[in-house]
């Protein structure tokens, strides 16, 4: 372990000592109104997005200003191909790519992926992701293990963080209030943001900031009665679970002539509070008095994240070197709350998740001085230790620490066979401490075809790694035996991308329209099986059983004229998922999704406006029917479509130093959605209720900026 580390921090060293050159600040355009031209992801540089060999898809300040998004789960909501998975038990927040679930792609922060609960990198909780400091959200889509390793079979989502501003100084109070459903008041209800941010620009050269922001979400009550109600009628506590998030970021980056180095920092709280339903009365048989009480707990989350990075251009090549440490902790307090006394007693408080990365990764590339020929190398290297402690019943009442390391190297060569044509082979090598050694790789190609169309191909394939909770995991009780298997092999992830873009400038204006074609396909899936033999007592555990395909075509297409801007989308796919070899569940399944925006700027009034709309079609899914666990069959499910529409008006006064924004979160009111079982009769499993959202909310936001 200490040879490692030194090793890490070496190769970091040498990418921050080495240093004599780099393009310009940021490796981005300063004016905020082109830097949704420029991307970062999958490219050798920054560079335009037109010029990417990779199909890139941008969310930009402008798009999260609009959506007064305060974290991850807000933006992403009304983005095709994309479907959150909000969870009111845990106070967590998942998404899908193509049906895949949040193990199948990673979510970065310039670069580098993010520790969290379950993974690195993946398995990522939305809402804990603040966007106070965002410059821009960049979606790629496919097989991405050639450039960003393991987990990234259906993609990536980079988050990059603003580096620099114009003047020199900046001051950003923001304050934002929310209503939760129709509920809200200043003290128990509804959601109170408030954030901080100073940013200061030294003499060109040393850019400096922090940032502090306070998320404070009430919960929602529905039809409970909070935490003081005292009656056993399971009506005790929220629907929605309240949360407390806090975070404390701050930046310093110093661009020399040809380089750039800079450090960032992040402390993130998070206190989820969980309320029992069930009141035990508490009699107290010498008294003859009741002291009514419930057993709660509160989840308490902290994160550190440290990034230093260092690009820039040598003598003859460029680089990228990245050397970061991030480490996440989960513990509980638990407590009996006596309820009458609104007093705590017998408090219990302990960990029972931790995860801590040492992480690097670099990158060197254009070796060689041609318009023709240009590759890339690298490396990219991480630890994670940890554990899942006995609170779920795991390793017999000890907390088991177990190490996943992953060593990899990876390269790629760009040929620019003529002006039009430009193509992009890869491979990396993943080499861990508990798995075999993996390939991924990966063929990229883009040709610039008649009248400016432009088509772009990408075809690679990509592992995922087994979790902890796959591999480690051990729980026993007396209506459960589940158990992780060290012995599991990776998944294998193959993705086919087309794409055909097109845009059409005329006067004050310009329409943009893309066409997509995809195929994914992940074998040795991971589930939870059966491991018992007939009339044994039931085990289960994990183990590679499943396969997993997606087939689908999408729109996408952005109009603009003066102030008017709109956008459309939509997507049909189709999804085979063959559970544990089952001969019931060989069917393609079929859904659709579309979005749909658009906004107007009044310039007299400086008033933007803005409506977004998305809807997801019904989606089907193969459910456990019968009783029959070791010989399980299957029916089709479905679960009911969404609509959801959010509404903004944005005023800027005092020359825009003043921006208020105004608006509405899910217009048509969703809350549960049914899911049923085809044929479902009246012994068999019949239609229940998913929670996928609290109700039409209503918010106001207030942002200052002082610049001098």
């Amino acid at each position: 372990m200490f040879i490692r580390r030194n090793i890490l921090f070496a190769i970091a060293l040498f990418g921050i000592t080495s240093v004599n050159a780099q393009e310009d600040k940021d490796g981005q355009q300063q004016d905020d109104t082109v830097l949704e031209e420029i991307v970062i992801s999958g490219q050798y540089s920054p560079q335009e997005v037109n010029k990417s060999i990779y199909e890139v898809r941008v969310i930009n300040r402008e798009m999260i200003d609009r959506l007064a998004g305060n974290n991850l789960a807000d933006v992403l909501n009304q983005t095709l191909n994309l479907n959150i998975r909000p969870n009111a038990s845990t106070g967590k927040s998942g998404v899908e790519m193509f049906g895949l679930d949040a193990q199948y792609f990673k979510i970065l922060v310039d670069n580098v992926p993010l520790v969290n609960d379950e993974s690195f990198g993946s398995n990522t909780d939305l809402t804990q992701i603040n966007l106070d400091d965002i410059l821009q959200i960049e979606i790629v889509e496919g097989a991405m293990g050639v450039e960003y390793g393991a987990n990234a079979a259906a993609g990536i989502i980079n988050i990059i963080t603003k580096k620099s501003i114009p003047g020199s100084w900046e001051i950003t109070p923001v304050l934002q209030e929310e209503t939760i459903g129709n509920e809200y008041n200043l003290n128990t209800k509804g959601r109170h943001i408030q954030s901080l941010k100073i940013a200061h620009q030294l003499l060109d050269r040393l850019y400096m900031d922090a940032t502090f922001s306070r998320n404070d979400f009430k919960g929602h009550w529905a039809d409970r009665k909070g935490e003081q109600y005292a009656l056993n009628d399971s009506l005790r506590g929220y629907e929605w679970l309240p949360k407390l998030q806090q975070s404390a970021k701050m930046t310093m980056a110093y661009t020399g002539d040809n380089y750039r180095i800079f450090f960032k920092s992040e402390y993130y709280n998070e206190k989820i509070n969980k309320y029992s339903e069930i009141v035990s009365p508490g009699y107290n048989p010498e008294t003859a008095t009741y002291q009514p009480f419930s057993n709660d707990e509160i989840i308490t989350t902290n994160r550190y994240f440290n990034l230093l990075n260092a690009s820039g251009n040598a003598n003859w090549f460029k680089y990228d070197v990245s050397l970061s440490y991030q480490q996440q902790t989960r513990s509980v307090e638990e407590y009996k709350y006596l309820i009458k006394k609104d007093e705590r007693t017998n408090v219990l408080k302990y960990d029972f998740e931790s995860r801590k990365v040492l992480y690097s990764k670099g990158i060197f590339s254009n070796f060689v001085k041609s318009d023709f020929f240009d590759f890339q190398i690298g490396y990219e290297i991480s630890e994670m230790n940890g554990f899942t402690s006995f609170r779920k019943g795991f390793f017999d009442g000890k907390n088991i620490d177990r190490k996943i390391g992953s060593y990899d190297i990876f390269g790629s060569a760009e040929f620019n066979i003529t002006p039009k044509f430009s193509i992009r082979p890869g491979m990396r090598l993943l080499n861990s401490n508990l798995f075999d050694q993996e390939i991924a790789y990966s063929v990229s190609a883009k040709y610039i075809l008649p009248k400016g169309y432009e088509l772009r191909a990408v075809y690679g394939m990509s592992p995922r790694l087994p979790n902890y909770e796959e591999l480690y995991s051990y729980y026993f009780d007396a209506n459960h035996d589940i158990q992780g298997n060290e012995n599991l092999t990776t998944e294998k992830g193959r993705s086919a991308f087309l794409h055909l873009k097109k845009r059409f400038e005329f006067n004050e204006g310009s329409y943009t329209n893309r066409l997509s074609l995809s195929l994914f396909e992940v074998e040795d899936r991971i589930d939870l099986v059966v491991a018992s033999a007939p009339g044994d007592p039931l085990v289960y555990r994990y183990l590679n059983v499943d396969t997993y395909k997606n087939r689908n075509i999408s729109y996408m297409g952005n109009f603009r004229y003066k102030n008017f801007d709109a956008g459309f989308g939509i997507t049909y796919g189709a999804t085979l998922k063959t559970l544990n070899q089952s001969e019931d569940t060989n069917d393609y399944l079929y859904s659709m999704n579309l979005n749909f925006n658009v906004s107007y700027k009044i310039e007299k009034t400086n008033t933007t406006a803005s409506l977004l709309f998305k809807y997801t079609g019904p989606e089907y899914e193969y459910v456990q029917t019968g009783t029959d666990i070791i010989n399980p069959t299957y029916t089709r499910g479905k679960r009911q479509e969404i609509s959801w529409v959010d509404a903004t008006v944005r005023q800027g006064f005092y020359n825009n130093k003043l921006d208020v924004t105004v608006g509405v979160r899910n217009l048509f009111d969703v809350t549960r959605i049914r899911t049923s079982s085809e044929g479902a009769g009246a012994h068999t499993a019949g239609a229940n209720t998913l929670l996928m959202g609290y109700g039409r909310s209503y918010f106001v936001k207030l942002l200052y900026k002082l610049s001098i």
